[in-house]
């Protein structure tokens, strides 16, 4: 592949052109850009609930490691756009194809920087899997990823748009399954927060 040099920070800018839930009527059109912010500001909250609420939980996250994973965990749409989730996991096979091309995806994205460069950044998309840590980590940014989907749900609600009604019960039903502490304490302690307006927030 064609080495193409600096302009990986100018490809990553571009997230704010994907559009996601494209199958959904939406009244608020979401983007990479803002989901990406959303998973970052969630799992470094899902990281601090475990450290404060839940000192016992092993093992404890570097909550700083676990925002560059969720900075690029959808990068490769930049390249890819956003395939919807059904469409995704329609079928194993779809599955692992999809896998491909978001592999594909995310090399020719490292390409765009500069050789010198590339392997500080390759962690972040090709991280160890084998290593206990990372793996944790990695859940919780799979954690923020679906609450991210769920505030988005919350949000058209608020607006009156139904067309978000099942997709809400659906991903508060995943986010249960889980079976996480950290999740659990979100949904219960913060989650309500979400359903207020601005008024309601500052009293």
């Amino acid at each position: 592949m064609k080495d193409h040099k600096n302009t990986f920070y100018a490809m990553l800018d571009r997230m704010k052109y994907i559009e996601r839930w494209s199958l959904m009527n939406n009244i608020k059109k979401e983007n990479l850009k803002e989901h990406t912010f959303d998973v970052i500001v969630l799992v470094h909250a899902l990281i601090m609930i475990r450290k404060v609420y839940f000192p016992e939980n092993k093992p404890q996250l570097n909550p700083g490691e676990a925002a560059l994973y969720a900075l690029y965990h959808d990068a490769s749409e930049i390249i890819t756009g956003d395939l919807p989730t059904p469409i995704k996991n329609f079928n194993n096979s779809l599955k692992e194809q999809y896998q491909k091309v978001e592999l594909y995806a995310e090399n020719v994205l490292l390409e765009h920087l500069p050789v010198e460069l590339r392997s500080e950044y390759e962690q972040y998309f090709k991280p160890d899997f084998s290593n206990k840590l990372t793996q944790t980590t990695l859940q919780f940014v799979k954690y923020a990823d679906t609450l991210s989907a769920y505030v988005k749900c919350i949000n058209e609600l608020k607006l009156g748009n139904l067309e978000f009604k099942d997709a809400a019960i659906s991903t508060k039903e995943k986010l249960i399954s889980y079976n996480s502490d950290e999740v659990n304490f979100f949904l219960e302690n913060i989650i309500p927060a979400y359903e207020l307006n601005l008024d309601q927030l500052q009293k």
